[in-house]
């Protein structure tokens, strides 16, 4: 029977094949799940179709060589080419799939850094409103937080410096003493971009999960079929 040597090494892909079918039927598949399950999917079907594309090419040249090579393995040809036809097609719509799915990813990665861009703009921005009321207080003679100079410090010695001169040089009775602006920081903690991407929900049903064996098998004609 046409195909049979094939068809039984496909056969060695039907453990994935079964657990790829449970993952399918779960809900909410993630999309770094979805991805595996499809590329995977690709691969197999792509070495298939290397595997019945080079048997229909000795196929044919049997039939070349042979004085009545199509009606010996004309049909074994036109199975094969059946096979080659319908692997392609399926494997095409899983890629597709795959290309959707990464465009989801996308959106789930920009929308993870846009969200932590925008705050570290925010904090930036509030940052620098502190820093600058540092340098006021300085340079008006008052006493800040040894935490605060620092940041000011850190972010320009110069600005530092200048301030630091500014406020010796002004004579006050009391000085003012400030708490500081920044009080107990804690460092926020944000998602990671390509993990939040991966475990983001599939927001589209995938193709169905094929088993290579069983779609091989449909293009092949029922035991005693061939003549």
């Amino acid at each position: 029977m046409a195909g049979r040597g094939i068809l039984a090494s496909a056969a060695g892909n039907l453990i994935f094949y079964r657990a790829a079918i449970g993952r399918q039927k779960g809900a909410g598949m993630k999309i770094g799940e979805a991805q595996q399950l499809y590329r995977e999917q690709t691969r197999i079907f792509r070495e298939q179709k290397a595997a019945v594309s080079k048997q229909l090419q000795n196929v044919r040249r049997r039939m070349e060589a042979s004085p009545d090579g199509q009606g010996r393995y004309g049909e074994e040809a036109a199975v094969l080419e059946l096979t080659l036809d319908k692997l392609d097609e399926k494997q095409k719509e899983y890629q597709d799939y795959l290309s959707e799915v990464s465009e989801q990813y996308c959106a789930y990665w920009n929308a993870t850094a846009a969200e932590q861009q925008a705050d570290a703009a925010e904090e930036y921005a509030a940052d620098m409103g502190k820093i600058m009321e540092v340098a006021r207080r300085l340079m008006r003679g008052a006493i800040v937080p040894a935490s605060d100079e620092k940041k000011l410090m850190e972010f320009s010695m110069e600005m530092y410096q200048t301030a630091k001169n500014v406020g010796a040089m002004v004579q006050r009775q009391k000085r003012e003493k400030y708490e500081t602006l920044w009080g107990e920081e804690e460092e926020k903690e944000y998602d990671d971009p390509q993990e939040a991407a991966e475990n983001g929900a599939v927001q589209s049903e995938g193709p169905e999960v094929t088993d290579v064996s069983a779609l091989m098998a449909s293009a092949a004609p029922q035991e005693g079929g061939m003549a």
